[in-house]
């Protein structure tokens, strides 16, 4: 169901509509109504129009085909026009295409879907089926936001349950629509009548997710364990089992209810990866995430979407999201972005010296600000070498590489983004910068465009300007990871400027680069063993510096370590003890947490 281009205002779309009208040009007419049913599918108007329209065309079907392209607004039409006629479940089927294409439109909010002898003009069984379809549509729970856009939809499992008070798979799914629109109650009750009426597994799988939308966590397993009596070979209502479990905290019930499934079968998606999932939620080791996402990248024919992986890596450092800055300079920086002096006349002592990306942020963002430092700058590469990127008037450094062209800087800023599912997405949503050349990539690492003017753009400069800054250097070196593919990695372009950039002057870029190593160890298990050498060798010369100064990377690269496949034991060791020696990879505080839970993805889908 595609847009059309030539959206003009609803008003307008009327208008030419009845001008056609009068003209006895039926199908522009068609059109214009078409039109204006996408922007306003349950104005008055607009149904008045789409009558005059039928009155003239002789139920006016004929004017609204279905073909393979059928624009949306003349689906809905053609369902507004077959009910006219007689015809109220085709119609309902077209609103359920419809409702599936765009779920935030009420298109069913019309007074023939919620009046209550619909119900009686179509058979229980046909309505059960619109009400799955259209909650195969949404997510589980539907944002307060979407839920309006339902209510008709609603309206009709009401009247349809009134009519058919004892069809059990009309109550189910009934209750389905309802636990994911929030009316729980509602959904247990009638999830409760309709195992009363005709018990089954399905009805039960319906009843335990009520009783579990609800809280009450034991009458959820113990609907979901009559689901297993009724068919013990179903293995999702396993994986259900042990995902309610965890919920709880009850971790090594739920790990062996999801082995119990794995041992009627190791390679059930559902199983797989919910079994990971507990796994690390047990001891946060990620050796778990990392296996699941090899099993998602060899089995990439799974029956649906699984959320355990993101739902895992979410607002987690470097597995879902940037890690913000730490540092004196960085902490001054958040506090003048929200302050109406925007820094001005502030000044920042430090005894070490910041990264020079920090201090390039200061000059852009807050030039009225100054920081003094007692000690030298760390202007020299860890290890000799490599790419230059920055020199140095006095203490200040200033890039060594030309800036990006505008069109790199475009490019980067539309993919930019501080949070991602995890690292294997990151891989994939990178690959818009395969085009980009590698003097592009280089200098944006040093010359960061200004934040795009979307919401997550003025988010970011209005509460923290270096986190701007790190998501660009973040995705620039995603972006050096799709650079000449076709090179074999052990002598590659990417391979080299990467390791130049981990090794380089110590600075968030060196962060940056080790998280794109890190990202390829996820996506090639070919090259985990090298890029683990390479993540131990830079924590430890992090450590060895951090007993002579402060290395404000240090804790980044802690949290990059934690996140590596196939990394040593000691070095995990190390990385925890740099972060306090508290939980592997905890999830901090920061001042985008809320933004990155509504960017999350969702869970998978339940019936």
């Amino acid at each position: 169901m595609p847009e059309e281009n030539s959206a003009l205002p609803v008003a307008e779309e009327l208008a030419l509509a009845r001008l056609a009208l009068e003209e006895g040009d039926l199908e522009h007419a068609a059109a214009h109504v078409a039109a204006a049913l996408a922007q306003a599918p349950t104005l008055p108007e607009v149904h008045e129009t789409l009558a005059r329209l039928a009155a003239a065309g002789g139920g006016g079907v004929d004017l609204f085909p279905l073909d393979q392209h059928t624009f949306v607004g003349a689906a809905v039409a053609r369902a507004h026009l077959l009910a006219a006629a007689g015809h109220p479940d085709d119609g309902l089927d077209l609103l359920a295409a419809a409702t599936a294409y765009a779920p935030q439109v009420d298109w069913a909010g019309v007074p023939w879907v919620t009046a209550p002898e619909l119900a009686e003009r179509i058979t229980p069984d046909h309505a059960a089926r619109i009400l799955m379809q259209v909650c195969a549509a949404v997510p589980d729970p539907v944002p307060r936001a979407g839920r309006p856009a339902l209510a008709a939809y609603l309206t009709l499992a009401g009247n349809a349950v009134t009519v058919h008070p004892e069809h059990a798979l009309l109550l189910g799914a009934a209750s389905a629509l309802a636990r994911r629109v929030g009316e729980v109650a509602l959904a247990v009750r009638w999830a409760a009548r309709g195992v009363r009426a005709e018990p089954s597994k399905l009805g039960e799988v319906w009843l335990g997710y009520a009783y579990r939308s609800a809280g009450r966590t034991r009458e959820a397993l113990a609907a979901l364990g009559r689901a297993v009596e009724h068919d013990p070979d179903d293995l999702a209502v396993y994986a259900d089992i042990a995902g309610t479990l965890a919920d709880v905290g009850r971790l090594d019930e739920a790990l062996g209810w999801a082995e119990r499934a794995l041992d009627r079968d190791p390679t059930f998606d559902c199983a797989v990866h919910t079994a990971h999932r507990l796994r690390f939620l047990r001891d946060g080791d990620v050796a778990h995430l990392v296996a699941l996402a090899d099993f998602v990248r060899d089995h990439p024919d799974d029956t649906h979407e699984h959320g355990d992986l993101a739902e895992c890596c979410r607002s987690r450092p470097w597995l879902g999201q940037v890690t913000p800055a730490a540092g004196p300079v960085v902490d001054a920086l958040r506090r003048a972005a929200v302050d109406d002096h925007g820094g001005a006349g502030a000044v920042v002592r430090l005894p070490d010296p910041p990264p020079p990306s920090a201090l390039r942020t200061v000059a852009a963002t807050m030039p009225g600000m100054r920081v003094d430092v007692a000690g030298p700058a760390a202007r020299e590469p860890r290890r000799p070498g490599g790419r230059v990127l920055w020199r140095y008037d006095g203490a200040t450094p200033a890039p060594a590489v030309p800036p990006p062209s505008a069109a790199a800087a475009d490019r980067l800023r539309q993919i930019a983004h501080p949070a991602w599912p995890h690292p294997p997405a990151a891989y994939d949503a990178a690959v818009g910068l395969a085009t980009l050349e590698l003097p592009d990539l280089v200098g944006l690492l040093v010359h960061p465009p200004a934040p795009p003017a979307t919401a997550v753009g003025r988010v970011l400069a209005g509460q923290d300007p270096t986190l701007w800054v790190r998501c660009v250097q973040v995705w620039a070196c995603l972006g050096l990871l799709h650079h000449r593919t076709d090179e074999p990695w052990a002598d590659s372009t990417r391979r080299g400027v990467l390791l130049d950039l981990v090794w380089g002057v110590e600075d968030w870029i060196t962060e940056a680069a080790l998280f794109a190593l890190v990202t390829a160890a996820w996506v090639d298990p070919a090259v985990r063993p090298e890029v683990a050498r390479v993540v131990a060798e830079r924590l430890a010369d992090a450590a060895d510096a951090a007993r002579a100064r402060t290395v404000p990377i240090a804790t980044s690269l802690a949290h990059l370590a934690l996140a590596t496949p196939a990394l040593d034991a000691q070095t995990r060791a190390l990385a925890t003890r740099l972060l306090g020696g508290g939980a592997p990879v905890p999830r901090p505080r920061n001042p985008l947490a809320r933004l990155w839970r509504r960017l999350a993805p969702t869970r998978r889908p339940r019936p």
